[in-house]
């Protein structure tokens, strides 16, 4: 018998940011994103595609402010229904590492679903925005993603000229060392010598 899809919904509304998402760890990619954040809606897009995570999140943000309320809001969110879904994390492999290039910029990611929220991000973004996006805030919306999914997440840009290029291909990486990183592994039970990860 198949396993039940791990899946789930989160709300948060706070003065800044009103915010609706539904994950599925194990979906097929498909996502409909509207963070009012153009760029931001392509990152999240880069990873749910390439981590065959199923991925819904609207977000009614404070952008005639600035864009981090909105940024971080919509990282700790989908963090949030990412943990959620999850689980007890048992049978699951736990780690997960990825190379992923775009054109002339490579990165890596690596994760460890290991329940101690640490996030070490390296990106080498020179501009100061993409699109709508501050620079200082997608390494930022890696870390919160991390902090509250509960898992240690190294991302690296390793070469890289264009910017937009460095990023996508970090969230692209992200993606696939995630869906790695989750995947079933049927009597690895709770993967740590500790006998538990929640």
């Amino acid at each position: 018998s198949m396993p039940t899809e791990r899946t789930a919904t989160v709300a948060r509304k706070t003065k800044e940011t009103d915010i609706t998402c539904e994950i599925n760890i194990d979906g097929t990619g498909k996502n409909d994103i509207d963070t009012g954040i153009g760029f931001l809606d392509h990152m999240f897009c880069a990873m749910s595609k390439h981590g065959r995570i199923d991925l819904t999140l609207k977000c009614k943000g404070d952008l005639h402010i600035c864009d981090h309320h909105t940024a971080e809001d919509c990282a700790l969110v989908v963090g949030e229904a990412f943990d959620k879904a999850l689980g007890d994390r048992k049978d699951i492999r736990r780690f997960g590492h990825a190379y992923c290039p775009l054109d002339e910029a490579l990165s890596r990611a690596v994760v460890d679903i290991s329940s101690r929220p640490s996030a070490h991000i390296e990106l080498n973004l020179v501009r100061e925005k993409i699109g709508e996006l501050s620079c200082e805030m997608i390494p930022h919306v890696m870390e919160s993603f991390a902090t509250e999914a509960r898992m240690t997440l190294h991302v690296d840009n390793l070469k890289g000229k264009n910017d937009h290029h460095k990023a996508e291909s970090a969230f692209k990486a992200l993606g696939v060392a995630l869906r790695q990183a989750v995947s079933r592994d049927e009597g690895a039970g709770v993967p740590s010598t500790k006998g538990m990860l929640s």
